[in-house]
């Protein structure tokens, strides 16, 4: 796995754990939450991962785009696909996004060298 990505993923699983480990029931009950209102519903998860992923270019939070851009990957999402996200996600946010597209970019290229 590419430095880029397995440092990412490290850390967010490292610090998870930190957090989680202080079980404060507001925390536990929001995760708990999050991982449900991605889970299959009307929408399928491709879909909600892909809006996850616009929400978080537009909200310029780069932890949220790689770890959508893992879950975009990880549900079959096409490089097309993702593009289609990066453009809306420009369009809405402004350009002020494109820093943050480029690091999106960077971390899909990245995830599609990698396979993972």
């Amino acid at each position: 796995m590419s430095e880029l990505i397995n440092d990412f993923n490290n850390y967010r699983a490292r610090m998870n754990e930190v957090i989680l480990a202080k079980d404060n029931l507001v925390l536990k009950r929001f995760w708990s939450l999050d991982n449900q209102a991605y889970s299959d519903g009307a929408l399928n998860v491709k879909t909600k991962e892909m809006l996850g992923l616009v929400a978080s270019m537009v909200l310029r939070c780069d932890d949220c785009i790689k770890y959508h851009l893992g879950k975009c990957k990880e549900v079959g999402a096409t490089t097309e696909e993702i593009y289609e996200v990066f453009a809306i996600a420009n369009l809405v946010g402004g350009s002020i996004v494109i820093p943050h597209t480029r690091r999106a970019a960077e971390f899909w290229e990245e995830l599609l060298a990698q396979g993972a």
